[in-house]
C-alpha cells in the first residue's frame, strides 16, 4: 500500500456502519474478503445510537413508571413515586447504547475490518475520497456497498430546533415535557408517543392519513388507539400541519383538521413524518449509478447496482426502512460478492411496532391475499385464553393466521397484538420461511406455561380442532 497521492487498495469497503453496513461488513470478512469500513459519525449508525435501540430503551423505562404507579391488580400499592428522567437518560446512554455500539466495534475489529472515519466520495466506478476532519486519503475498490442509511424529512413550516424536535431530539431531551405535539403517526411517532404518555406528557397525535400505523390492520391498531385514550392522548387525523411558531418557552402548532384552522401550544412539536435516504452527497452519479425517485438506489435482489462494482442495501433502496431489513440484505450482498448463489426474498420480512400494545406482521395480511386471489382460512385466537396472559395481567390481543383453504393449511401470514408480540412473531416468521403449515406448528410441543402456545392455539384453531378457545 502507498499513502499519498496513490490511492490505497482495498477488496471490499462499506460505506455507514448502521445495522445494515456493520453486519455487511462482518458477513464480507467471514467470506474471505479484505474489508474497511467508512462512517462519518458513530459506530451503529442511528438504529443503535439515535434510534431502534434507545427508543427502546425508553419504552421500557415508561413502563417500568407505569406499573410503579399501578400494579393494583396484583396487590402491589406504591407511594410517593418519582422518575429521576436524567439518570433515565444516563442509563439509556451509558448501560445500553455505549455498550452496543462499544460491542459492535469489538466485533469489527475481531473480524479484522478496518474502521475509517469520515465521509466517502465516489471519484469512479472503482475510486473514492475519503475526507476527515484533518486529511483525506483515496481508495480504490473491487467492491463498494453503500449502507449510508436515511435521514427525517423536515416539512415547510417545520424547521428543527431546540423545540421543533426529530426523532433524535425527542430520544435525548433533558426534561419530560408537560405537553408536546407528534406530527405523523407511523412507527417512530406512535412509539415516541407511547413513551412520553407513560412518563406522564400531554400527547396530541397529528396525523395526515385516517388512521394511525397505516398498513397494520384495523383491529390491531383498535388496541393501540384504546390504549391511547387510556392515557389521555389525543389523536387528529385527516390533519393537515401548516407551522411551527417557536417561543422562548415552548412552541405553538398551527394546523387544519376538518376544514377548520386550529393552534396547539405545546413545550415540543416531533416531527415524524417519513425520512430520506442518505445519498446526495456521495458522487454517485460521477460512478454512474442509476437511480431512482426520492433518492433511492436502483438494485437487483442481490443488492446490486447497474455499476457491477458497488452495491446497496437497507434504507437507501425501495422497500422499508428497517433495520432488521437492512442487516438482511447486507449478508445477501456480502455473500454474492463472494461469489455465493442468493437472493433477497422478503416474504417473510417482519414489521414491528413497540406500541402498548406491541403490534407486529409478518407474510401476507387478509386484505393483501384476497387482493391475491387467494383462497385462504383466517384463524384468531385471543390471549384472554393463554394461562400466561392471564398471570401477567396482559390479556388484550390475539394471534392470527392465514393459511390455505386447502388439506395442507401452509402459513401463508401471520398477525400479532399484544405482549411480547415482537417476539412471537419471530416463530411464525420462520414458519412462512420454511413453508410449514399448520400442522407443523401444531404438532410443536411448546413450553406451559408461555406465550408462545398461542400460536400452537392458532394453529389447532386452523386445522378444526381448537383445545383452548
Amino acid at each position: 500500500m502507498v499513502v499519498g497521492d496513490f490511492a490505497i487498495e482495498l477488496d471490499t469497503v462499506v460505506i455507514g456502519a448502521g445495522p445494515g453496513g456493520y453486519v455487511a461488513a462482518i458477513r464480507a470478512a467471514q467470506m474471505g474478503q479484505k474489508v474497511a469500513i467508512i462512517e462519518k459519525e458513530y459506530i451503529g449508525g442511528v438504529c443503535l445510537n439515535v434510534g431502534c435501540i434507545p427508543s427502546k430503551a425508553l419504552i421500557s423505562a415508561g413502563h417500568k413508571y407505569q406499573e410503579s404507579l399501578d400494579s393494583t391488580a396484583f396487590g402491589v400499592t406504591s407511594e410517593n413515586v418519582k422518575i429521576d428522567f436524567a439518570k433515565t437518560q444516563e442509563w439509556k446512554n451509558t448501560q445500553v447504547v455505549s455498550k452496543l455500539t462499544k460491542g459492535v466495534e469489538g466485533l469489527l475489529k475481531k473480524n479484522k475490518v478496518e474502521i475509517l472515519d469520515g465521509e466517502a466520495f465516489f471519484v469512479d466506478e472503482n475510486t473514492l475520497r475519503v475526507m476527515g476532519e484533518d486529511n483525506a486519503q483515496t481508495y480504490s475498490f473491487n467492491n463498494a456497498i453503500v449502507a449510508t442509511g436515511s435521514r427525517p424529512v423536515e416539512i415547510p413550516g417545520f424547521k428543527f430546533s431546540d423545540r421543533v424536535l426529530d426523532s433524535t431530539g425527542a430520544l435525548n431531551l433533558s426534561e419530560i415535557p408537560a405537553k408536546m405535539a407528534i406530527v405523523g403517526g407511523g412507527y417512530i411517532g406512535s412509539e415516541l408517543a407511547g413513551v412520553y404518555a407513560n412518563l406522564g406528557t400531554e400527547i396530541t397525535i397529528l396525523e395526515g392519513l385516517p388512521s394511525i400505523l397505516n398498513g397494520f390492520d384495523k383491529d390491531m391498531v383498535k388496541l393501540v388507539e384504546k390504549n391511547f385514550k387510556a392515557r389521555g392522548v389525543n389523536i387528529v387525523t385527516d390533519a393537515i400541519a401548516k407551522e411551527a411558531v417557536v417561543s422562548d418557552n415552548g412552541v405553538t402548532v398551527k394546523y387544519e383538521a376538518k376544514g377548520e384552522e386550529k393552534s396547539l401550544d405545546v413545550d415540543y412539536v416531533l416531527v415524524t413524518v417519513g425520512r430520506r435516504p442518505n445519498t446526495d452527497e456521495l458522487g454517485l452519479e460521477q460512478a454512474g449509478v442509476e437511480m431512482l425517485d426520492r433518492g433511492l438506489i436502483k438494485v437487483d435482489n442481490q443488492g446490486r447496482t447497474n455499476v457491477p462494482s458497488i452495491w446497496a442495501i437497507g434504507d437507501v433502496v425501495p422497500g422499508a426502512a428497517l433495520a432488521h431489513k437492512a442487516s438482511y440484505e447486507a449478508k445477501i450482498a456480502a455473500e454474492a460478492i463472494a461469489g455465493k448463489k442468493v437472493a433477497v426474498d422478503y416474504r417473510a420480512l417482519p414489521a414491528v411496532a413497540f406500541t402498548d400494545p406491541e403490534i407486529a406482521s409478518v407474510g401476507l395480511t387478509e386484505s393483501e391475499a384476497k387482493d391475491q386471489d387467494l383462497d385462504i382460512k383466517v384463524t384468531k385466537f385471543p390471549l384472554g385464553g393463554n394461562g400466561r396472559a392471564l398471570s401477567l395481567n396482559a390479556t388484550e390481543g390475539f394471534v392470527r393466521l392465514i393459511t390455505t383453504k386447502d388439506d395442507d393449511h401452509v402459513i401463508l401470514g401471520a398477525q400479532v397484538a399484544g405482549i411480547s408480540a415482537s417476539d412471537i412473531i419471530a416463530e411464525l416468521g420462520l414458519a412462512i420461511e420454511s413453508g410449514m403449515n399448520a400442522e407443523d406448528v401444531a404438532m410443536t410441543i411448546h413450553g406451559h406455561p408461555s406465550l408462545g402456545e398461542t400460536v400452537m392455539d392458532a394453529a389447532e384453531a386452523a386445522l378444526g380442532f381448537p383445545i383452548h378457545m
